[in-house]
């Protein structure tokens, strides 16, 4: 996460111990040394799964951060603020709720997961709350949340979006096969998708339906370089991203691809599509000459009559980030750092 003294930078699985609270929490031992260190051996021995808890644990600081929660009301967590978590975690944005459309407006982010997955979560702070000291939800409270859980699940059903497939490297190959890479409309679509693959990206990361320089990637939010090896590489540091503290800006690297390669991709966006410092990285030019941000719908829309001409049917936006994901561990990527 940040980096501080509560949350030192360390893998997911040892999230559970070295991250704490502002609160002390209360002695479950007598004050001897000797007997306390016993504690934190078995403290340590009794949760020896914690790989599985470091998402739910992330994710709840993510959603504090998005709601400003103080840290001091983090940990002991009360019913209200788990419940709130929950709540949020399985929701599902629908457009047509004025009130959460606002919402999103005002970079309240959601990202749905199932009611599993929510549980899942839970555990994870459950977990964190053992490892620290202060004691977890009561049973009755459990009982409410997961009331709540059904219920939203029940609501959400007859809308959940279909599974996403990933995008395969004979689907990215097929698609640039397919543009037209002196179009500026075709070659702004193709610097997306490989952008959006090999850096894992939301695809709302590299698309938008309004865009704000405060929240989008600028042309001035990409830097070029070589590492200390002389491999070129490509930087996008993007202002706002689903999954970086609030007001904290997130970096994407690239680096070279073969025939599939973003940073080409890049290079001849930045030829085909000339622009200012704070124009959308991501943009074309029309018949006028003016500059036009590349909304989400326009690009999936093309990006899926290529797939559905090559006989793939139709992709969603996740896919290109599910694909990356893939791509990355079929490679042996350490998962840590995929």
């Amino acid at each position: 996460m940040d980096g501080s003294s509560l949350h030192p930078h360390c893998r997911a699985s040892e999230w559970l111990f070295p991250w704490r609270g502002l609160n002390s929490p209360p002695s479950s031992t007598i004050n001897n040394p000797i007997i306390r260190h016993i504690a934190e051996l078995a403290n340590r021995a009794s949760l020896r799964d914690t790989a599985s808890y470091g998402a739910g644990l992330r994710k709840f600081h993510i959603f504090c951060d998005i709601f400003s929660v103080p840290e001091h009301d983090r940990l002991p967590a009360s019913f209200e603020l788990l419940h709130s978590f929950a709540l949020w975690a399985i929701t599902d944005l629908d457009s047509n709720d004025p009130l959460l459309s606002a919402a999103n407006g005002l970079a309240v982010t959601f990202e749905p997961v199932s009611v599993d997955v929510a549980r899942k979560y839970l555990t994870g702070v459950r977990a964190w709350h053992i490892a620290q000291g202060p004691p977890p939800l009561s049973d009755s409270h459990h009982d409410r949340i997961n009331w709540s859980l059904r219920s939203l699940e029940n609501l959400h059903g007859g809308r959940r979006k279909p599974l996403q497939p990933p995008i395969s490297l004979t689907m990215l190959a097929a698609l640039k096969a397919t543009l037209i890479l002196s179009d500026p409309f075709d070659t702004c679509i193709w610097a997306m998708a490989s952008c959006a693959f090999f850096g894992m990206m939301c695809f709302s990361e590299v698309s938008h339906s309004a865009f704000n320089p405060l929240k989008h990637l600028t042309q001035a939010h990409t830097f070029f370089g070589h590492d200390l090896r002389g491999n070129p590489y490509a930087r996008l540091d993007l202002p706002s991203a689903k999954t970086a503290r609030a007001r904290e800006s997130q970096s994407v690297f690239l680096n070279e691809q073969g025939n599939l390669c973003p940073l080409s991709a890049l290079h001849n966006l930045a030829s085909v599509v000339p622009a200012l410092a704070n124009d959308p990285l991501f943009s074309w030019h029309d018949n006028k000459g003016d500059i036009c941000p590349m909304a989400k719908t326009w690009a999936l829309e093309r990006i899926n009559s290529v797939l559905i001409a090559w006989g793939w049917g139709t992709s969603f936006s996740h896919s290109f980030r599910i694909g990356g994901v893939s791509f990355y561990l079929a490679k042996k990527i350490d998962p840590e750092i995929v």
